[in-house]
């Protein structure tokens, strides 16, 4: 096989910058234009705001469950991206209803609210039927939101366990990747080791629906017979979804 060859054969394997080639001492510049483009789809993923309105609309016809808008205490994208801390909890004044569920979920922008709008819908409509029995609290919208603001939602609705759907930082390759963040007895100050994630839902580049729902609801449903969540909690399925 020639080095052309196998370059091609890694380019088509992966969204990784692999064997671009060169010209001179520098990149070519279709490659750079790449660059920049790739550069500038991950910079707008940041600092675009989420569509609410198209979101919940998209929310409600998957779930068929009623959603409830709130925001962080960050009080615009620049706050936000500064002081991270705003971000893990309510706006002063926030109210919601408690009640009693087994699981609250939170569609938190994130740092790609096009991540969200494109595929927390999507998500959702696979996972939920396989969660019969479950209580589910009404869905909630969080804009300004990092992945501790659902500790805040959970503990305040009195849901045993919450699911933070959030965009993830974006890199060069993946504007739009989605995260799903679980977490047992949700409650302010819950360590990032207390959660498990399953990260890169974005199909076709990424985890299909189906299959980032299966490992969701099978961890989901091993937190709630064994009361945790976190480093103790382990995926015993397939390591590696099909090539």
């Amino acid at each position: 096989m020639s080095t052309h060859d196998a370059w091609r054969l890694l380019r088509e394997a992966t969204q990784a910058r692999v064997g671009l080639g060169r010209a001179g001492d520098a990149l070519p510049t279709a490659e750079i234009l790449r660059l920049s483009a790739a550069h500038a789809l991950a910079r707008d993923a940041v600092h675009a705001p989420l569509p609410v309105g198209e979101v919940t609309a998209a929310l409600i016809a998957a779930s068929g469950l009623d959603v409830v808008t709130v925001a962080s205490a960050a009080s615009d994208r620049a706050e936000y991206l500064q002081r991270p801390d705003l971000g893990r909890r309510l706006a002063e004044g926030t109210d919601l209803a408690p009640g009693t569920w087994d699981l609250a979920v939170v569609v938190a922008d994130g740092l790609s609210a096009r991540a969200v709008a494109t595929h927390a819908a999507g998500l959702l409509a696979v996972l939920l039927p396989q969660l019969r029995g479950w209580a589910v609290a009404p869905l909630v919208v969080a804009t300004q939101a990092r992945v501790a603001l659902g500790d805040d939602v959970g503990s305040r609705l009195g849901a045993a366990m919450v699911l933070v759907l959030v965009g993830e930082r974006p890199g060069m390759s993946a504007p739009d990747s989605l995260g799903a963040y679980l977490t047992w007895g949700p409650r302010s100050g819950r360590a990032d080791s207390e959660r498990n994630c399953v990260s890169n839902v974005r199909p076709p580049h990424g985890l299909s629906y189906e299959r980032a729902a299966e490992v969701l609801a099978a961890l989901m449903t091993e937190s709630r017979r064994l009361g945790l969540s976190g480093v103790a909690l382990k995926d015993t399925g397939a390591a590696l979804p099909p090539g």
